[in-house]
């Protein structure tokens, strides 16, 4: 049981800090940012991840406190900011914009950190043995999977927003 509360508490301060991590990266690249969606799509996320940085220093404060898993609610946005943020950027951007060769770092590195924060509160969620810790890493992970789906497409209609609108609206030329 020992070990058990020692690991959580491990895995708690490691998670404050990838998001304090998280958030400040994205925030240093929404201010760097020029394109309308990438420095919204940061700043969202910057949002989101001090949203998780909260929840995990409340649930530390918690068990250092009582010594049991608080039953904390998992922040659920399902992506729902980050879509609708998505959906308005490509109406208004079309397909008539730049975009930095750093901006495309930034993303690929955000992707990176996201895929990092998915594997722990993944493995987490199949390593804890209480049921609510278990929901908690379950609803991160995919709130992080989330995360990393949305830079993904944001890259990928960046990169070639041509493409992009073929391939997500499924447009296609049958030479009729």
């Amino acid at each position: 049981m020992e070990n058990e509360q020692a690991r959580t508490i491990e895995v708690l301060q490691l998670a404050v800090r990838m998001e304090v991590e998280g958030k400040e990266f994205y925030q240093k690249a929404s201010r760097k940012s020029s394109n309308k969606l990438a420095k919204e799509l940061f700043q969202q996320l910057a949002t989101e991840e001090d949203i998780h940085r909260k929840k995990f220093k409340e649930i530390y404060k918690a068990l250092k406190r009582r010594q049991n898993w608080p039953d904390v609610e998992p922040p659920s946005e399902k992506g729902e900011k980050i879509k609708s943020l998505f959906a308005e950027a490509t109406k208004a951007l079309g397909s008539n914009f730049k975009v930095a060769e750093s901006e495309f770092e930034a993303i690929k590195i955000a992707m990176d950190m996201e895929v990092r924060s998915y594997n722990l509160y993944y493995s987490r969620s199949k390593e804890s043995t209480l049921p609510v810790e278990k929901r908690f890493y379950q609803t991160l992970a995919g709130e992080e999977r989330g995360h990393h789906l949305a830079l993904l497409d944001s890259y990928e209609y960046l990169s070639d927003p041509a493409g992009w609108f073929t391939k997500k609206e499924h447009w296609s030329l049958d030479g009729a």
